[in-house]
């Protein structure tokens, strides 16, 4: 590794940014300033230089962290099963894996102190993802390949049906699912999803 004073500045602000997030996800926001530029192997100035204060560089992580939550769905509806079942699986793993579990013990731990903050991470992490898959939905339904229901609400359900009591004890420290397990999980949430919005049949 470069002496903390041969680190280019571009560098320096990444290595800063990636130690912050480790280091943040671990302990929270009383982190100490010290042990992240240990971390990232430069001078406590040097951070400074970067980010004016500690709560600067706490939004900047938390601005990353919804950025990496947001998961995209495939918009064509001409397979909507598989197309659940991948953005599904994507979604488990953001949601219920430890870093996301860790990203969220982190910022609601600190919803008081950085109100906007918090919002601005629901409105660009979570209520975006939902907005995406009510859109999908919305295709799907003006195909006739599910059933005609208010969009945002069917995408609601999905969400909770994916995440809902599993990251609850996810967050209490039981263990996730063995591979096998959690494709089994996967296809019974979206099934069970789709047959209740399963397009209505016109008897002829």
């Amino acid at each position: 590794m470069k002496p903390p004073s041969e680190i280019p500045h571009a560098d320096s602000r990444q290595r800063l940014l990636d130690a912050a997030t480790d280091v943040f996800m671990e302990e929270g926001y009383h982190a100490s300033v010290d042990r992240i530029a240990a971390k990232a192997g430069v001078a406590k100035q040097t951070l400074y230089n970067h980010f004016p204060s500690k709560d600067v560089l706490f939004g900047e992580v938390a601005r990353r962290c919804t950025a990496s939550i947001l998961v995209p769905l495939d918009g064509d509806v001409s397979d909507v099963r598989e197309s659940l079942l991948r953005f599904g699986a994507l979604f488990r793993v953001k949601l219920l894996g430890d870093e996301g579990l860790a990203a969220f013990r982190a910022l609601i731990a600190e919803v008081g102190r950085f109100p906007a903050l918090a919002r601005a991470f629901y409105d660009n992490g979570p209520a975006q993802t939902a907005r995406r898959l009510a859109e999908f939905l919305e295709r799907a339904m003006q195909k006739g390949a599910v059933r005609r229901d208010d969009p945002m609400f069917a995408a609601q359900m999905l969400l909770g049906m994916l995440g809902g009591v599993e990251r609850t004890g996810r967050l209490c420290g039981q263990p996730g699912l063995a591979a096998e397990a959690e494709a089994q999980r996967l296809a019974h949430i979206v099934d069970c999803f789709l047959l209740a919005f399963a397009p209505e049949r016109i008897d002829r």
